[in-house]
């Protein structure tokens, strides 16, 4: 299912009539307030039909919307501190100096109409002028210079329904995207969870037989069934966020891509938050997307103050490359930038990914996931290629990296921040106290207590610490090594290979869908068939299943 009945691309009776797509009710429930402040009613009559494209004819909100799982209740709606202090409110024009005089309307400001500093650069090259690109007024991969935000934002608008389109049919060739939900298994805070394999075999085979080829000949009859899933829109990738976060938080949203996994794949939103200072505690999100509203109301008596203003700055927008407040970017509105919390929501994750900013050029660079931040204590190095080796170098280098996609020379055009070492300090110290969700039937060294596991799960960790070959890498108790691996999946698909990645860890893993650096695998039963064709294990049914059942209980 495709979802295109749901996708609410404009309608023959809007077009007729001319109807804003802002006016009409489908317009009014999902036009999004940051496009309604910058589109004036001039432009809207300009790029109604593609600005629709963006409000309504989104391809995966119609898929998230047919996979996403019935709520009766409705959360109230929280106001965003962010979005309030970046939007500008229009007051009535009252006072003489209000109003725009002719030669605030004149075209004197622009960079082509300004006067020589001298005539003589009459008889000089070009006129004395730049007629090329010019890095710090141009955005990135610009079509021409000069070119204005608003005709690049029209080109983007325009281009996403076909962007989304291309996406969804690559995703469907792919996966069956139908949610099957398991009857009893949850996330912590009770999401079911989605039960694969997902992965669509071609020609006819089945799982065993395509265990029982070699890589080379599976390679050569192109029958991998879980090659590397890539960003939408890889130029200019970026940062991307599901729908049921921009529904809360609107300045997330871009118009010139959008979310494209079905939300039943995805983690909990909000997702639980444990702290390894107040265990007792259990849960401490109370059900909340954590942001810079809530953060003192739901802390102050739980974090010290060094944590909490840790958490203050994970919760304070900084310029990035997608979102800030120049020209290059790819918000409606100029925005004040993304938190770390917006990424890594309540410590944790929603699946929202980007592309890694470790590789060039740009068609060589993956899709990446981002990771949960829990158990951080636990863990020796840190991101998927930089090995960096504190959180303290972490928290530092994510903004210069991550937010910046590798390049710092685009921070200094969009908003650089400089973090001192003490507020770098408070922030660590911060994600140092986000614990892992509960495992009741792991004891001490994470193995499983047989008072409690059930004989499934039971074979399940023999096959995780046999057959299986999971734990070469994935070592209790907090099941990661502190290594980086090499998979040479180039052995299996006609791909240039991710070479060594850094050993994530398996705790609380069912909390973290979907699975390995880029979101290929779906489920865990997608994992399991991944590293059984990768490792050639030859596992069975029976140990395959067995060993989902065990990874539940981690």
């Amino acid at each position: 299912m495709c979802g295109f009945e749901q996708t609410g691309f404009l309608r023959d009776e809007n077009i007729a009539s001319g109807t804003p797509v802002s006016n009409t009710r489908a317009g009014r429930d999902r036009f999004t307030p940051a496009l309604a402040v910058l589109i004036t009613e001039t432009d809207m009559k300009k790029i109604n039909i593609l600005v629709l494209s963006l409000g309504l004819g989104s391809l995966s909100t119609g898929m998230n919307s047919a996979f996403s799982q019935n709520n009766n209740e409705t959360s109230p709606p929280s106001p965003d501190a962010i979005l309030n202090a970046q939007t500008v409110r229009e007051t009535p024009v009252t006072r003489p100096e209000q109003k725009k005089n002719e030669h605030d309307r004149s075209g004197t400001f622009e960079a082509p109409n300004a006067m020589p500093s001298s005539p003589a650069f009459q008889n000089q090259p070009d006129n004395g002028r730049i007629l090329g690109f010019d890095f710090y007024r141009d955005p990135l991969n610009a079509k021409k210079p000069m070119q204005t935000f608003e005709e690049t934002m029209k080109a983007d608008v325009a281009q996403r329904p076909g962007v989304m389109k291309t996406q969804h049919e690559l995703l469907l060739r792919r996966y069956d995207l139908t949610p099957r939900l398991d009857p009893e298994a949850t996330m912590t805070r009770g999401k079911p969870l989605a039960v694969g394999p997902t992965a669509r075999l071609q020609g006819g085979i089945n799982w065993q037989k395509l265990a029982d080829m070699s890589p080379s000949e599976i390679r050569n009859k192109n029958l991998f069934p879980y090659p590397a899933l890539p960003h939408p829109k890889q130029t200019p990738g970026g940062q991307v966020f599901p729908q049921v976060q921009i529904k809360m938080f609107p300045r997330l949203e871009r118009f010139d891509v959008e979310f494209d996994l079905p939300e039943a794949f995805l983690p909990e939103f909000p997702p639980a938050i444990f702290l390894q200072n107040r265990p007792e505690l259990g849960d401490v999100s109370r059900g909340e997307i954590v942001s810079i509203n809530n953060f003192y109301r739901l802390f102050k008596d739980i974090l010290t103050p060094v944590q909490l203003d840790g958490l203050r700055m994970l919760l304070t927008p900084f310029p990035q490359e997608e979102f800030n407040p120049t020209d290059d970017r790819k918000s409606a509105q100029p925005s004040l930038g993304v938190t770390c919390f917006d990424c890594h929501v309540n410590g944790h994750t929603t699946g929202q990914f980007h592309l890694n900013p470790d590789i060039r050029p740009e068609q060589r660079r993956f899709r990446l996931d981002t990771t949960s931040l829990r158990g951080l204590f636990n863990q020796q190095i840190h991101g998927s290629k930089r090995s960096l080796r504190s959180v303290e170098d972490f928290t530092e280098f994510e903004f210069r990296t991550a937010y910046f996609n590798g390049d710092p020379i685009h921070a200094m055009k969009k908003g650089l921040t400089i973090f001192d070492r003490i507020h770098v300090s408070h922030m660590a110290q911060l994600q140092n106290m986000l614990d892992f969700p509960p495992a009741p039937k792991l004891d001490t060294l994470g193995r499983l207590d047989h008072s409690k596991a059930t004989a499934k799960e039971l074979r399940g960790e023999k096959v995780f610490f046999g057959k299986g070959q999971c734990a070469g890498c994935h070592q209790p108790p907090a099941f990661l090594d502190h290594q980086m691996h090499d998979l040479k999946l180039e052995r299996f698909v006609n791909e240039p290979g991710d070479g060594p990645m850094k050993t994530f860890t398996l705790r609380g893993i069912k909390d973290s869908p979907p699975y390995f650096h880029d979101g290929r695998l779906l489920t865990l039963e997608d994992t399991v068939e991944f590293f059984n064709l990768v490792l050639q294990l030859k596992l069975t049914d029976e140990e395959k299943s067995d060993l989902v059942a065990y990874m539940r209980q981690l």
